[in-house]
């Protein structure tokens, strides 16, 4: 799959079967859209595209800063690699390009520049300026400027819609397993392993503290999670503390990932973990020592699981 930063970048000299939307998770209500262009595309042979915006037009029009996503840029553009896409557009949502009409977005966006032969897009899909436009307007730009349109019905609509909700709001409660089903991957982390106050290695539990940077991610439910990476093509198990670490009166939320039989360096690293399932609450022990035990417990009760 190739990624083309902006509109005007895309320079394919092919017809495209096209999409547009954020498609937040990639889930399994996505998926049987985006496989349905994929095949169009092979049919046809023109090439499958899926132009997205970012910041999410809420962000810019509304100034929803709480919005949270379930995949970061990064991420999405691994999950729609894997599908077998062809093309990634990533156009910078401005104020200035919400105000585009819908003439200009078609003749000159998908017509002139993107070279759509066919749209597939949601029965409830407006665009253009005040987004006044809807898909009986494109299907009549359609035959004016030669393409297809095919309307997605309510029903899947309405799926994927659920379906983002149900992603959210079992992360949101800790159901990671729930959400995996929905996702039809791993729920995934990806951010940079910074230093912490070493608390950890103190009492042989040494934690990768996991920094990530974009503050839209949705992080689920505090508690200690079972997790796993890869690192140089080897799987490697762990768990996962996401809270305050109110044992040690911890201020500021923090991700704290301990590998099993890992010592590797990775420190100032990138890395990416897959969350498996939740065993509990965080809680605030009496003492580190009982902390300690705890952990003891949770990670018998971690490779229990993974066995």
């Amino acid at each position: 799959m190739e990624t083309i930063q902006g509109i005007s970048q895309f320079n394919s000299p092919e017809k495209t079967i096209l999409t547009i939307g954020t498609f937040d998770g990639v889930h399994i209500g996505h998926r049987s859209i985006l496989n349905r262009l994929i095949n169009d595309a092979k049919i046809s042979k023109s090439k499958s595209a899926v132009l997205t915006f970012f910041p999410h037009p809420r962000m810019v029009l509304q100034k929803d800063t709480d919005i949270k996503m379930l995949n970061t840029m990064g991420e999405k553009k691994q999950v729609l690699a894997d599908l077998g896409l062809d093309y990634l557009i990533v156009h910078p949502f401005t104020k200035e390009f919400s105000r585009l009409s819908a003439l200009e977005f078609v003749r000159d966006i998908l017509v002139g520049q993107l070279k759509v032969r066919k749209i597939i897009i949601g029965y409830d899909h407006r665009f253009g300026r005040n987004r006044n436009a809807n898909i009986n307007d494109l299907t009549s730009f359609g035959n004016t400027f030669d393409f297809d349109v095919e309307e997605i019905p309510v029903q899947e609509i309405d799926q994927v819609s659920i379906s983002s909700t149900k992603v959210r709001k079992a992360l949101l409660n800790g159901a990671v397993e729930t959400a995996n089903n929905y996702l039809g991957y791993p729920f995934m982390l990806t951010g940079v392993i910074k230093k912490g106050k070493g608390l950890g290695r103190q009492i042989g539990f040494p934690t990768a503290n996991l920094h990530i940077e974009e503050d839209y991610k949705l992080i689920p439910k505090n508690g200690v999670y079972v997790i796993k990476g890869f690192f140089n093509d080897q799987l490697v198990y762990g768990m996962m503390n996401i809270g305050f670490n109110p044992t040690v009166n911890g201020k500021e939320k923090s991700l704290e990932i301990h590998f099993f039989d890992f010592n590797e360096d990775l420190y100032e690293k990138q890395i990416q973990v897959m969350l498996i399932k939740r065993i509990r609450e965080e809680h605030k022990f009496e003492s580190v020592e009982l902390l300690r035990e705890q952990l003891e417990k949770d990670k018998e009760n971690s490779l229990r699981l993974i066995s």
